[in-house]
This record gives C-alpha cells, sequence and structure tokens, in this order.
C-alpha cells in the first residue's frame, strides 16, 4: 500500500466502500474488482480496498473480530502479536502499575492497543511513515494513546514521561527472510536491551528461536505457544517479571492457559529409560524454554533418548503441557516391517510425526501404500539411540 491509496481509504467513500465489501473471497475478487471498475471507482481504490479486505481475513486469525476494523500492511500483519497473546503483554504492564508506555516498535498498533484497552496511556512510534499511519488508524478508538513516525530509541524517555517500554524489533529482511540473529534484528537487541538501565520496566519481543545464550541473565524469557504453534519469545525485566529472572512456556490452547517456570534455568535431568503404556510430546513452547524435564516430572515419566524430547510413562498423568498418546506398539525401524503392521490394523488413514530421524514423511507414506479404513499415529524417533517406530493412538 502506497501513500496514495491510503489516503483515498483513508476518505469518506474509500472508508465506506471497504467497509460495505462481501467477506473476501479469492475466487470472487476479480469479478468484483471488475464490476467496481466498471461502476467508475478509482482503480487504485478499487485495488487498495481489495487488499486490505484480504489482509483484514487473514489478521482475523490474529486479531480477532478487531481486525473488522483495522487496517494492515503486509509485513505489519506477518509480525503483528496475537489478540491472545497482547492481552498478556499489556496485562504485565498494568499490573506492574506502569501509566504510560512507549511502544518503540509499534508496527500496525496491535501491542498498543491492547494496552490502551486496559486503560494504559501509549505512546507508539514506528521508523516507516506509511506503518505510523496505519497505528494511527488502528488506534483511533483510543485518545489517550498517541503515534508518532520516528525512531523509539531517540525517545528522550525520562521528558516524555515514560514509566514502561515495549519493543518488537523487525525480524524479516526487505525478502522477507527471517533474521535469527538478535544483532541483526532492526533496532538490534542490545540497542533495545540498553534502555532498562534508564527505564527498568522493559519487555521486548524475540523470535522463538532466539538461543538460550542470548538471554541476559536479568531477565524472564517466556516461550509462548498458541494451539499448538509456537509464536513468539518475551524478554521481561524489573517489575514485569515479578517472579525474578528464569525460563518459563506460557501454553495457550481455545480459552486455557499453562504456564511453567524454572527459576534461574534449574529444570531436572530426566532420566532415559524403555516405552512405557503412554507418550508424551512436549508443547513446542516447552521444548524451546528447555522446560522438558519438569513435564517428565510431572507425569513420573523418563526420556526415550538423552538428545530427543519426547517422554514417556508407565501410568496416565494428564498434562496441559503435552499432547498425550496410547502405545499400541514398538518396531524397529523398517519398511516391510512398518508395512505390515500396518496393514494387519486396517490403517488407511495415518498421522506421521517424527524427531531425531531424517525421513521424509510424504515420502514414507508413498512408500507404506496404504490400505483400509482405520486410522493411526506413528512417532519415528531414536530409543535409545536405534531408530524405532511406535504406533500410538491420541489419548
Amino acid at each position: 500500500m502506497d501513500p496514495e491509496a491510503l489516503t483515498q481509504l483513508l476518505s469518506p467513500q474509500g472508508w465506506a466502500l471497504l467497509n460495505a465489501l462481501p467477506p473476501y473471497d479469492e475466487r470472487m475478487a476479480m469479478t468484483l474488482s471488475e464490476r467496481l471498475h466498471r461502476e467508475g471507482v478509482d482503480p487504485v481504490l478499487v485495488a487498495a480496498a481489495l487488499t486490505q479486505s484480504r489482509l483484514r481475513a487473514r489478521g482475523r486469525e490474529k486479531s480477532d473480530d478487531f481486525a473488522d476494523g483495522m487496517l494492515f500492511t503486509q509485513a505489519g500483519l506477518e509480525q503483528a502479536t496475537r489478540l491472545t497473546v497482547g492481552a498478556r503483554h499489556a496485562r504485565r504492564y498494568a499490573q506492574a502499575g506502569c501509566t504510560r508506555v512507549a511502544d518503540l516498535t509499534c508496527g500496525i498498533g496491535g501491542d498498543a492497543m491492547a494496552m490502551s484497552a486496559l486503560g494504559l496511556r501509549v505512546l507508539a512510534t514506528d521508523v516507516d511513515e506509511l506503518t505510523a499511519a496505519v497505528a494511527t488508524v488502528n488506534l483511533r478508538h483510543f485518545p489517550e494513546s498517541e503515534v508518532r513516525h520516528g525512531d523509539g530509541l531517540a525517545l528522550d524517555l525520562a521528558a516524555e514521561g515514560v514509566d514502561g517500554v515495549f519493543a518488537d524489533p523487525a525480524r524479516r529482511t526487505a525478502s522477507g527472510r527471517r533474521r535469527h540473529d538478535p544483532a541483526a534484528y532492526a533496532p538490534p537487541l542490545d540497542d533495545v536491551l540498553g534502555l532498562r538501565s534508564s527505564v527498568p520496566a522493559l519487555g521486548v519481543k524475540v523470535g522463538p528461536a532466539i538461543p538460550h545464550t542470548a538471554v541476559p541473565a536479568d531477565a524472564e524469557a517466556q516461550w509462548v505457544s498458541v494451539d499448538g504453534s509456537v509464536v513468539e519469545a518475551g524478554l521481561w525485566f524489573g517489575p514485569l517479571a515479578p517472579e525474578g529472572p528464569g525460563r518459563s512456556a506460557l501454553v495457550l490452547r481455545g480459552s486455557a492457559a499453562t504456564a511453567v517456570r524454572a527459576p534461574d534455568g534449574e529444570v531436572p535431568a530426566p532420566e532415559v529409560g524403555p516405552v512405557g503404556a503412554y507418550l508424551h510430546e512436549p508443547d513446542g513452547a516447552v521444548i524451546r524454554a528447555g522446560l522438558v524435564g519438569l513435564v517428565a516430572q510431572e507425569v513420573r515419566g523418563r526420556l526415550l533418548d538423552r538428545t530427543i524430547a519426547y517422554v514417556t510413562a508407565d501410568t496416565l498423568v494428564d498434562t496441559d503441557l503435552a499432547t498425550t498418546y496410547r502405545v499400541l506398539d514398538v518396531l524397529p525401524f523398517g519398511l516391510k516391517r512398518l508395512r505390515t503392521a500396518l496393514r494387519e490394523r486396517e490403517v488407511g488413514r495415518l498421522t506421521i510425526k517424527k524427531r531425531g530421524t531424517a525421513v521424509a514423511p510424504e515420502q514414507l507414506r508413498k512408500q507404506l501404500d496404504l490400505r483400509g479404513d482405520q486410522e493411526a499415529t506413528i512417532v519415528l524417533t531414536r530409543i535409545s539411540g536405534a531408530q524405532h517406530v511406535i504406533v500410538a493412538e491420541p489419548v
């Protein structure tokens, strides 16, 4: 979206057109575009409105119903915080007693909206002028908050009365490739971390692949998953981390939230042992946080292999930190042996999970030549260093 397109969208005619469009349907987009052109609508406005309609449809995954009243950029949507996660960010600042929060890299304004909704006054900045304009539109319902175009790191935080800082540095290149090195973030992570000496209540959203060695010793590092997908990690300092430094995981599934934490990284080392009656696959946030040992402790289990994040147990202990399977069979890996076992079970629909093996699931599926009307799950993994297949069913 360019400035001309944004200007037309924000005109009374443009805003009315955007909000009058039917739910986005890619199959009907060309037909709708042609009709609007025949009706004399400016082609720039047609393209901008249909693009926003498409982005709003995608934005509902992150922003729920709020997406229907928002504007998006493609890059802003990619990096935007999910509504359920942003609300938890905002809650940290509110519970820490912050009243004015500087969002130094606000993007399209998702986190700033969540903070404003809790009554916090937000000073949001973005170095991209068009993105800052979009954020201004999205924050229009919160007159106590403001958006500025500029470098957030250049703000005089004391003069602005800021008592909390949030940053979500850009982690993609102009071509869309992910930046995994914190030094390559925009702005670099170290530049943001330097602010905690002047504003202790600092929070930074980072990529979930951040290595533990890059986490400062005075941070609470929390990895977050939503419905099974790891979406972010956050570094929280000072009053935003009331329990002190350490690693934690937050698992969000539907309306349920489960958190687990290891103070100062103290995690019990699980034993390694044979396959039991149940197999637990820890949530990705738990794995990223290095807290698999806490899952093993909770379910009274052990690891299948020292280097693989699968936990097995002899008795069923329910946990929200892992997906649990009942073990039906355990086989040394071999194509013919596995094909025979699945045909004996009349399996035609197969879920293939893997960890610690180079086997390509889709290639294996073709080689198995499945037939039957039963369903099964197989887990390809190492057990005490050797390749095995576990036939299982979800509990």
